[in-house]
Order: structure tokens, then sequence, then C-alpha cells
């Protein structure tokens, strides 16, 4: 297929996150660049014929899925970033997320534990987003604290790690739980966090590191 027909098919994918509600035109704007194709493996795109702009999950390998666009614009709108800000995302798997964080103009700190998805990434991202290889519940404390911090995968609750290494007025978006999920939004606010839950959804689960 080809890049004409791709930035069709961007177009249309934005149009879409504009009817679902999404208003946040930095976040728009950003989805409407960031070619979402490269992110997904070749086999699911030309074995299975599976349009990676659509409204749904798309398999990356491992186990692994790049979340449905609007799930991902959601999380992004619920932040409220602004360019500049410290992220950092925990599960980035083949790079979308940090790919369209980093068109918003924010700092991005990326970690995946799968090897594979991580070198995957690696090849497509800029060499600008730092990228680690590692357990997401250790969080990057070298980088800490961090404005923002977004998880693409689903811990059974709360990680503590995480919520120490948000700065104060920090937020966080993440699904909780395991077989019933739902995004839950957190803030720190003068030391107290103040949490909420919101959409049902399903990622896949939050997992440690074999050698941890």
């Amino acid at each position: 297929m080809s890049a004409t027909n791709w930035s069709r098919h961007r177009r249309n994918m934005v149009k879409l996150l504009k009817d679902m509600g999404i208003q946040g035109n930095l976040i728009l704007s950003s989805m409407g660049i960031v070619e979402r194709h490269l992110f997904v493996p070749e086999f699911y795109r030309f074995q299975h014929n599976w349009d990676p702009y659509v409204n749904y999950p798309l398999p990356i390998g491992y186990g692994q899925t790049i979340s449905q666009p609007y799930v991902a614009a959601y999380m992004l709108e619920k932040l409220k970033l602004i360019a500049g800000d410290k992220v950092l995302e925990i599960g980035s798997g083949s790079g979308y997320l940090a790919a369209v964080l980093y068109e918003m103009g924010v700092e991005v700190y990326a970690i995946e534990i799968v090897p594979e998805l991580y070198c995957m990434a690696g090849k497509v991202l800029s060499h600008k987003i730092h990228q680690r290889l590692g357990d997401g519940y250790a969080g990057w404390p070298e980088y800490a604290p961090f404005d923002a911090i977004v998880v693409s995968c689903a811990p059974e609750s709360i990680p503590d790690t995480l919520v120490s290494q948000l700065k104060d007025r920090g937020r966080m978006i993440l699904p909780v739980g395991k077989e019933n999920q739902r995004l839950t939004f957190l803030k720190k606010e003068g030391g107290q966090i103040i949490s909420r839950e919101d959409l049902p959804v399903r990622f896949v689960p939050m997992v440690h590191s074999k050698r941890s």
C-alpha cells in the first residue's frame, strides 16, 4: 500500500477520534503524523490484511498488543500534557505511544520488558527517545521525578514505586485489575494521592522481569 493511502488512513483515524470526543489538538495532530503502520509487524499487516489505523488493538507478537487508537488518545488527553513535560511510559511495546508522545514535544522515557519488542521499537523510534529494557515495576529512578506516567499494561494494583517517581502535581494513568480492568487516573498533590477509576478496558498484564 502506498504512502499516500497510509496518509488517508491516518486522516480517517483522526476524524474518527474527533467524532468519538477526543478534543486535544496536540494529541490529534501528533497521531495524524506518526505512522502507526510502522509499529505493527508486517506479518500482521500483510498476511492478515489488517488495517493498522482502524480503532481496535492489534497483536505485535510475543503475546503483546498495540492499543486501539481511541484508548491511547483518551489516556493522553487525561494527562493534560504540555510540551517540555518529562513522561515515563511503562510497557512501550513496539513504540507507537512513545512516538506520539515525542511528536507532542515531551521528553520521553520508555521501558519495555520484552527484548524483541524493545529492539523492534529501537529500529523505528527517534534516538532522542530514552529507551530502557527492563522491569516496569521499578520505573526509572535515575530520571525521576516525572511530570506524568502512562502505563500501557495492567498491574493488579497501583505500583507504589511508580507513584513515588511522580513530581508533586504529577499525574499517572494506567489500567488496573486482572479480570475486570479499569483505567485509573491519579494525581499527587502535596504528598497526597487523589485517584479515580474511569473506563473499563482490556490490556495485557504487567509482569515482573524473570531476573528480578
